[in-house]
């Protein structure tokens, strides 16, 4: 089963764009690059697919916290889309508070696990949105545009 429901209709990147800035396109559209931090196959398989369909750039999927925050120190994205529950012993709540603090990067959580103990828990983080599994892509690919659409401070 994937997590989606059906619904209608600092600079450390070596291209040379900062971390949390969106790679511009021709006509000027931007392509955020964007980390999954899931540990189903299949499930990150469909939200990188979902991602790319809809123009953002994946820049890597990661099982582990660990591989979470080696990917992002190298790869720079703009965002994570993390999973709580990974596959080792450090979860999603963890890699997000290490993302932000020590890179700048802001996740939004997809999970199953929304609990109010586990959002307090993730307040550090300074999460851009939750959403529960499953949910529709299409939610998901608003949160991020809307996130990325608001200027940086």
């Amino acid at each position: 089963m994937t997590p989606f429901s059906k619904s209608t209709p600092e600079c450390n990147r070596s291209d040379g764009v900062a971390a949390g800035e969106p790679e511009r396109i021709a006509g000027g559209a931007t392509s955020a690059r964007i980390l999954v931090v899931e540990d189903d196959f299949l499930i990150s398989l469909e939200l990188e697919h979902r991602l790319i369909d809809a123009g953002f750039n994946v820049v890597g999927i990661a099982v582990t916290a660990g591989e979470a925050v080696s990917i992002a120190g190298s790869q720079g994205p703009d965002l994570a889309v993390m999973d709580i529950r990974l596959a080792d012993r450090t979860d999603g709540v963890e890699a997000a508070i290490e993302l932000f603090t020590t890179l700048g990067i802001r996740s939004i959580f997809v999970s199953a696990h929304a609990d109010v103990e586990t959002r307090k828990r993730a307040a550090p983080a300074s999460p851009v949105g939750w959403l529960q599994k499953p949910y529709p892509a299409e939610a998901l690919i608003r949160l991020i545009r809307a996130h990325l659409s608001v200027p940086s401070a």
